[in-house]
């Protein structure tokens, strides 16, 4: 036999949008050559929902119910940003006691976010005792973030201008207890996690990202520090109280000696997290002032003012994945002229092209988990035109996006 006639031709392989595989609806077309990943393409857009379209119809204090529910994960977050989008616009000024619960909450979210994650790791290896131990052991989080806000999904604690509730002093040891449990349980989870066999097997070298293709495709949270770019809002633009605070980002190499981007780098960066959170919980703890948690209790007051209020603003803040981004615009009436949301996920969904060319056909499903993707919190819209297929250029998508921006702005 020839060695053209021996060489495999190339196939494809469909996956999606839905599979066991895949947590939520995603199509990727694989082009596979034997059991390798020649290339890559792949489709979101099956889980669109019209939030966006339906807070243009409502006012800033309804939005905050939205935004809650954009992301059952990091639900805090989109409250988070959206609030401080408003906030700047109205000219509304936190007081530092709301700021310091904000930031408990963020990191409990960031620990809870986590833990998930990394059970779903375990699944997606056939490591499903340790996907139950995390589960379990994240539970723990759950309860303590019920305490706080009433909820263990979908909290509703953020406010614009604020929180809707404080952390009285009976709270503090229910927190400190869950701190205690997972800084002693952190050295175990390691463990499990970076010295097993198996996993160093499947995870090291697997679904590599360098940090130019990460810095190239704009990255950001776990994903990109993994790949040794060190990006944190929390440290490079502090926000709420984390400028009181001592953070600095987590990266692969300052704990393993090199970073490599893979699979593996992106368990350390995660794991090495919570114990960084627990210790921000630690100092809001011990730093928090006294005094109001909101700068204006009454509902009807706030709705005024966020109604005269006019101007554009972002809000940013470092997401359990990294970036999340509100973009508001208000005209002086009860809704917003326009609300844009940028989901953590957004930003890195494109580095799995490069993660997965070159890979075996099995280490799909944990390099797609990863990078912790949320479909819910990315799918805008999907434009269907008959049965016809067109590809935009880069020049067609500038174009696009200065339509957009002056239509925003007219």
């Amino acid at each position: 036999m020839s060695e053209k006639s021996a060489k495999k031709a190339p196939y494809i392989v469909p996956i999606g949008p839905t599979h066991p595989a895949l947590k939520e609806p995603v199509m990727f077309n694989f082009e596979m050559e034997g059991e390798v990943i020649k290339d890559v393409d792949f489709a979101p857009g099956q889980t669109h929902r019209g939030i966006e379209w339906m807070g243009m119809r409502r006012n800033p204090i309804q939005i905050v119910h939205l935004t809650d529910r954009i992301c059952g994960i990091c639900g805090v977050s989109h409250t988070f940003a959206f609030a401080r989008a408003v906030e700047q616009i109205a000219g509304i000024e936190v007081p530092e006691r709301g700021d310091y619960i904000r930031t408990i909450l963020a990191e409990f979210e960031r620990i809870q976010s986590h833990l998930l994650w990394a059970g779903v790791a375990a699944h997606e290896l056939g490591f499903d005792s340790l996907l139950h131990l995390t589960w379990r052991v994240r539970e723990q989080s759950m309860d303590v973030i019920e305490n706080l806000t009433g909820n263990r999904v979908n909290y509703g604690i953020v406010q614009v201008g604020g929180v809707r509730r404080d952390i009285v002093p009976e709270q503090h040891k229910i927190i400190e207890d869950c701190l205690s449990t997972y800084e002693g349980l952190l050295s175990k989870l390691v463990t499990l996690f970076l010295e097993d066999r198996s996993i160093h097997m499947r995870c090291r070298d697997t679904g590599v990202l360098s940090k130019e293709d990460a810095l190239g495709l704009c990255t950001v949270g776990p994903t990109a520090r993994a790949s040794g770019v060190n990006v944190d809002l929390r440290q490079d633009y502090p926000y709420a109280a984390y400028g009181d605070l001592d953070i600095t980002a987590i990266l692969p190499d300052q704990h393993m000696g090199e970073t490599r981007g893979d699979v593996y780098d992106r368990i350390v960066v995660r794991l090495l997290e919570v114990g960084q959170s627990c210790g921000i919980i630690r100092q809001c703890l011990d730093q928090m002032p006294s005094g109001p948690v909101t700068a204006e209790a009454k509902l009807a007051k706030l709705l005024a003012i966020c109604k005269k209020a006019q101007g554009e603003a972002i809000g940013r803040v470092e997401a359990p994945r990294g970036e999340c981004f509100h973009y508001v615009r208000m005209d002086g009436k009860e809704a917003p002229a326009n609300w844009k949301v940028k989901a953590s996920s957004y930003s890195n969904l494109m580095s799995w092209i490069p993660m997965l060319r070159g890979e075996q056909i099995a280490d799909i499903p944990i390099i797609v988990a990863s990078i912790d993707p949320c479909l819910s919190c990315t799918d805008r819209v999907a434009v269907i035109r008959g049965r016809s297929r067109s590809v935009l250029t880069k020049e067609d998508l500038h174009r696009l996006s200065v339509e957009k921006t002056r239509r925003i702005q007219s």
